[in-house]
């Protein structure tokens, strides 16, 4: 009698809940830390707003104290949620950076310590969670902490997180494309080159059929309807050398060139200047991708010398999230006089007058949303660390200039 084959049992399924902390970091140094102080009690500086784990953070200084009683012998140090959330459950480090490079940092941690009640738990935007005593101030003022009127605090969040694993099927491994770089190496050897571009005394070599592949207005100018495909030699206008070289380096290769590597041979070219210029052309060729990319480098190198400029250059090319960057970061108080004091905004008056009208605006909204911050925490914040006279003296010169 034939034994019947045995069926093999079901595969026993399974699943893993993983609770883990998402963490990132927030750099704040707080420039001018002997002026900060005297500023009363309660009031504090803050960093830029960071995100981590789905949500955004700040950092409150406090020079004098957070509360009344200690009578400015300590400063305050806290980490606030500053987006809207319920029940936040994170970690936090605090650490003040010993600047003598001996690395004896004062360091406040709940990554390194069991915590008996788990993570901290924050039930609303505003939710706070720091030292009132983060350290004795006459200690602070003659310690390896501060040096050049400065302090450093390096802020760690774990913002904590449950995800759900199971099974997955075999995988195979795949190598990652290395299209660009084969385009990128057929365009530097020169291989089938077809056109050649006249730019100032520079000539650059390419394929007519990728630079139409990527570019509509290379498509129209070689294959269109009125387009010369038999054409060999093109002299390009108004455009440098090394921002067309870029240019023709991201069509084959799909991603910024190395900016500082371009512009080495031209020493009065910052990479802030390159990418201002490239900008301009990704616009002019059609290169969407190019230009969002520009955007976010200029959003990235923002500084109170560049950002006028980059401001018209925004308006000029409808770069709506980079002007709104720019708009945010002149408004902010400790910039907008030193960006008023710069040539490049007396050219944003000349070339972009409109633009001034929207500064104001943001203007407000930055004041409001200050304002608004403060009333919740039931204390009068940045107010103390800039003079509100010199911030209203800023806004008269606008208006009157407006």
């Amino acid at each position: 009698m034939a034994i019947p084959p045995q069926t093999p049992p079901p595969p026993t399924s399974w699943s893993r809940s993983v609770t883990e902390a998402v963490r990132g970091s927030h750099q704040f140094t707080v420039k001018g830390f002997s002026l900060a102080k005297g500023m009363g009690p309660g009031r504090f500086v803050t960093s830029d707003i960071f995100a981590v784990g789905g949500y955004h953070w700040a950092v409150y200084f406090y020079p004098d104290g957070k509360n009344p009683e200690d009578n400015a012998n300590y400063v305050s140090v806290f980490v606030a949620l500053a987006s809207d959330g319920a029940d936040v459950r994170a970690l936090f480090e605090l650490t003040l950076l010993d600047q003598s490079g001996r690395a004896r940092h004062k360091v406040h941690s709940h990554f390194d310590r069991a915590l008996q009640a788990g993570p901290y738990t924050l039930k609303y935007r505003g939710s706070m969670w720091g030292y009132k005593r983060f350290y004795r101030r006459s200690l602070l003022e003659t310690s390896d902490f501060l040096k050049n009127d400065c302090l450093v605090l390096n802020c760690t969040v774990g913002v904590v997180k449950n995800r759900i694993e199971t099974p997955k099927n075999a995988q195979v491994h795949f190598p990652l494309s290395d299209m660009g770089r084969c385009f990128k190496e057929l365009l530097s050897l020169g291989i089938g080159c077809d056109i050649t571009f006249e730019v100032g005394d520079e000539k650059v070599r390419a394929h007519k059929w990728i630079l139409a592949a990527r570019s509509p207005v290379f498509k129209a100018q070689f294959f269109g309807p009125i387009g010369k495909p038999d054409l060999h030699r093109v002299v390009v206008e108004d455009v440098e050398p090394v921002v067309f070289k870029a240019m023709v380096n991201f069509i084959y290769a799909d991603e910024l060139p190395s900016i500082h590597e371009l512009a080495g041979s031209v020493s009065m070219w910052t990479s802030t200047v390159v990418v201002q210029h490239l900008l301009a052309a990704a616009d002019r060729y059609g290169l969407d991708r190019l230009r969002i990319l520009c955007e976010a480098k200029l959003c990235d190198e923002l500084t109170p010398e560049t950002v006028a400029t980059t401001l018209a250059l925004a308006e000029q090319h409808h770069c709506a999230e980079l002007k709104f960057a720019c708009l945010k970061f002149v408004a902010v108080r400790e910039n907008l006089g030193a960006v008023m004091d710069t040539e490049g905004f007396n050219y944003l008056e000349e070339t972009c007058p409109s633009l001034l009208s929207d500064l104001l605006a943001t203007v407000a909204v930055v004041d409001d949303d200050h304002a608004s911050v403060n009333r919740k925490r039931g204390v009068c914040g940045n107010e103390g660390a800039t003079p509100v006279e010199s911030v209203e003296a800023s806004e008269r010169r606008i208006r009157r200039r407006f």
